[in-house]
């Protein structure tokens, strides 16, 4: 009897922990405003607010390093122009190979409808070319992963949804990153 009580308490707490960790994948219920308010996205709780780095970045987020990474994942936010191929193409390249295969080859890009707003997600890793300024050198990160949205819309123009950083911690986050996507909602 007392090890079916115990072996019962046991399934409760693997049970509430499962949920707890999973907690950090669901939107917190935050929206965050894209577009004046007509495009809103929900961040996961577990994401730290950050002031924007530079101007042209609406939104910014720290991402908490996994176990065993030193750095945190970084989370960007804004609109921009240029075709959806440019920018896909300007991402490859801040990525390199550690062997010398082509990044564009080992990047998978995907296209799903979110709220009837095409996104094209794209997903690269390799070794970054951390560059946080348009004239600030580049800093060369090993295993790193980047995964991005492209949300285009007719009336309120391209935002680009970027993730990136050690490649644990983008991986710990995958999931998050997607249900933050999923969130889209156009007014």
């Amino acid at each position: 009897m007392r090890c079916h009580a115990l072996l019962a308490l046991a399934g409760c707490l693997c049970l509430g922990l499962a949920s707890l960790s999973s907690a950090d994948d669901k939107p917190s219920g935050e929206k965050i405003a894209l577009a004046d308010g007509k495009l809103t996205l929900v961040p996961p709780a577990a994401w730290e607010r950050k002031e924007p780095s530079v101007r042209i970045i609406e939104h910014e987020f720290a991402i908490p390093a996994a176990e065993g990474d030193d750095n945190p994942g970084r989370l960007t936010i804004m609109g921009a122009g240029g075709s959806v191929e440019a920018n896909i193409d300007r991402w490859i390249g801040q990525f390199e190979q550690p062997d010398g295969a082509s990044s564009k080859d080992r990047t998978k890009v995907d296209k799903l409808t979110v709220d009837g707003q095409t996104v094209h997600l794209v997903d690269i890793t390799g070794t970054y070319k951390d560059q946080r300024g348009p004239f600030a050198p580049a800093v060369m990160r090993e295993d790193y992963r980047m995964l991005a949205a492209i949300i285009a819309t007719e009336q309120s123009g391209r935002y680009f949804v970027k993730l990136y950083g050690p490649k644990k911690t983008i991986a710990a986050n995958e999931k998050a990153f997607r249900a933050m996507v999923e969130s889209l909602d156009v007014q």
